[in-house]
């Protein structure tokens, strides 16, 4: 709780069940991992806001001189300090980083969609004003937010999958595992296509009328966890919002990489900002 306003979402990351769920988690995503190799260094000294269960932890605390995670949930934060006993945890809320002092991060990391549930708008400005202070002259902040249009869901599938039950349903007979593989993939495709189509129509139901798609910002429902109030802001947005507070976008990616990025379909975008104020050249959105 901030300045006496509630969070809304803060109950459903505190509970056992949800902190084990993030614990369990031990990935970074094709984009997280392009990302933060190419713009977080050896030797930096990097913020880890929202780090959950630590999922991010490893390959961070790996790269950095300095690494500190921090998280609002007090069960995330103990499920941490259990997994790594080493490395620095705090309990806090991102809208008040007051245990740090001013410029003492190279980087500030917020993945997972973590900045839109710093809410309501008024703590989501006090976090990047935060972000900002404890962020050296020429620091990066990466962080990631869903997309308001993203309305069209598209099909998907497991190849690696298909071929393993072509191998399996062919082991007797070889010859066949191509022709077999083909049909499997056929069959495959037809089932996502009406999987998505039924996907598209469900979301775009739920999402077309809301301010959030024709604005480009507002809130949205996420039903994950039981449901969370969720905040939500497309690029041009998110460029904006940022641009606020001193920040410079260097990067925008769908988190659907290496798939091509389509506003009405990437679900969230990772973005990569500076610090420094003066812009030069216009921002790369992939």
């Amino acid at each position: 709780m901030i300045d006496g306003t509630p969070d809304p979402n803060l109950h459903v990351y505190d509970t056992p069940a949800v902190a084990a769920h993030y614990a369990a988690l031990n990935y970074l995503t094709p984009c997280e991992e392009l990302l933060f190799k190419s713009f977080l260094r050896s030797g930096m000294s990097i913020l880890d806001l929202g780090v959950g269960g630590g999922r991010t932890t490893p390959f961070l605390a790996s790269i950095a001189r300095r690494y500190v995670g921090v998280d609002y949930a007090a069960e995330m934060v103990a499920i941490c300090r259990q997994k790594f006993p080493d490395l620095e945890f705090h309990a806090m809320n991102a809208a008040e980083l007051l245990t740090f002092s001013d410029k003492s991060f190279d980087a500030v990391v917020m993945a997972f969609n973590g900045m839109d549930y710093v809410i309501p708008d008024e703590h989501r400005f006090s976090c990047l004003r935060e972000i900002g202070r404890v962020l050296s002259n020429d620091g990066i902040l990466i962080f990631s937010s869903h997309n308001p249009r993203a309305v069209l869901v598209r099909p998907s599938w497991n190849q690696e999958r298909l071929k393993q039950m072509a191998k399996r349903l062919t082991s007797l007979l070889p010859a066949l595992r191509r022709p077999m593989l083909s049909m499997l993939i056929v069959m495959r495709a037809m089932v996502a296509f009406g999987q998505a189509i039924v996907k598209t129509g469900v979301r775009a139901a739920s999402r077309v009328g809301a301010r959030a798609f024709w604005s480009g910002e507002g809130y949205m429902y996420d039903s994950a966890h039981g449901g969370l109030e969720t905040h939500c802001a497309a690029p041009e947005n998110v460029e904006k919002e940022l641009g606020r507070f001193g920040f410079r976008m260097v990067r925008a990616l769908g988190d659907d990489y290496p798939r091509t990025s389509c506003r009405y379909a990437t679900e969230w975008y990772y973005y990569v900002f500076t610090k420094a104020q003066a812009a030069r050249g216009n921002p790369t959105c992939a």
